[in-house]
């Protein structure tokens, strides 16, 4: 893509920044078509760093790149700048990850983790309330991790939920994916005091299998990870879980799928994002032996596919008849599509602007399978 840059405009300047610089910076410095080498931590100067190299028209690559553990030992504060998807706001809390998960460059390219300031947080969905936006949806690279590199502070994640849900204007605040392990009666107890979390808990379980889970040193076993999700619905019983699943990792067995495929079936998941893994460069799992054939992890990702839809439906199925609060958020093919605290993605027919940024109870009449979305009729009060 870079090549191809340069050769739709020759006269372009190519920035090569991110991930790839951190884990591969000889191989960008390869490629004579690089004008720009710039580290994560610079990107907020990429403006200023363009107009200089324009301004002298030095072909020289400009190479400011230093080692993610000398220079990312504090989260890169942007200022109140956020991603807006549709109608909800995506706010990053932290940055890097200390987990080293056998498949993962994370670690390595973005260095450890580093925790956002409560205060700038706090600041930026109040501007964000300013403009609107009823939803934020708390993301970053390992938010289970949050406040964990502050040695002088005694600050988690549940804190900051805690000083988030005082803010007037918004209404929901959505949890990014999460790891299993920050789930304790505990944290539940205080976060089931929150009004505005919406119940919908994506866990990053990666595999059902005991086997396949040590191998990608992920740090739980699938017996604590079912005691999780009992904990959350005993709290939250309307609540939807999300996973993301690696299929095809080195080594996985047809038994090792197979009591992922039964684990899967048991917790019951409202949806799965499903991957076939794929090996990256510097990682352990990429040097494993027994590395899986493409067409058998084609063949258990269409697999587990398939029961994430069935689930979808069967969720879908028991709130036939029901009303429920929706978050309109787009008009799409003549429809006006939002969605419920717990994820579900609901629609209602026509093409009403009005019904934008607004929250409405909807009642649920019919299953559109085609797309796996609840059809509804907004309740006239």
């Amino acid at each position: 893509m870079i090549r191809r840059a340069k050769q739709l405009n020759n006269s372009s300047v190519i920035v090569v920044c991110g991930c790839y610089v951190e884990v591969a910076k000889k191989e960008v410095e390869s490629l004579k078509e690089v004008d720009l080498i710039i580290e994560d931590k610079e990107k907020i100067n990429i403006v200023q760093l363009v107009e200089n190299f324009i301004l002298n028209r030095n072909k020289e690559k400009i190479d400011i790149l230093k080692s993610a553990e000398e220079t990312l030992s504090d989260f890169v504060e942007y200022g109140t700048v956020s991603f807006t998807e549709k109608n909800r706001a995506v706010v990053k809390i932290q940055d890097g990850c200390n987990m080293f998960c056998t498949y993962c460059i994370i670690p390595y390219a973005r260095g450890r983790i580093r925790s956002r300031k409560v205060y700038n947080i706090v600041e930026e969905i109040k501007e964000i309330a300013k403009k609107g936006i009823k939803e934020i949806v708390l993301t970053g690279i390992h938010i289970a991790s949050y406040g964990k590199d502050w040695e002088e502070e005694n600050i988690r994640l549940i804190d900051l939920l805690e000083e988030i849900n005082l803010i007037d204007g918004i209404e929901r605040i959505r949890l990014g994916s999460l790891e299993p392990t920050i789930i304790t009666e505990a944290f539940l107890e205080r976060l089931s005091k929150l009004e505005k979390i919406c119940h919908h808990f994506h866990l990053s379980l990666q595999s059902g299998c005991n086997g396949t889970l040590k191998r990608m040193n992920r740090k739980y076993t699938v017996e604590e990870f079912e005691i999780v999700c009992e904990m959350i619905r005993k709290v939250y019983p309307d609540a939807n879980l999300t996973t993301d699943i690696i299929v095809g990792f080195p080594g996985e067995t047809e038994k090792e799928f197979n009591d992922t495929y039964k684990f899967l079936k048991k917790i019951k998941f409202y949806k799965m994002h499903v991957f076939k893994y794929s090996p990256r460069n510097g990682t352990v799992a990429a040097k494993m032996a027994n590395q899986i054939d493409g067409t058998v992890k084609e063949e258990r990702s269409n697999k587990l596919i398939e029961l994430s839809d069935h689930n979808q439906i069967c969720y879908q199925e028991k709130y036939l008849g029901k009303n429920i609060d929706v978050l309109f958020e787009e008009t799409e093919s003549g429809y006006t599509k939002g969605h419920t605290s717990n994820y579900m993605e609901v629609k209602v027919k026509g093409e009403k602007a009005e019904l934008i940024d607004q929250i409405k109870s909807v009642e649920l009449v019919e299953i559109d399978k085609k797309n796996i979305e609840l059809i509804g009729s907004i309740v006239i009060k």
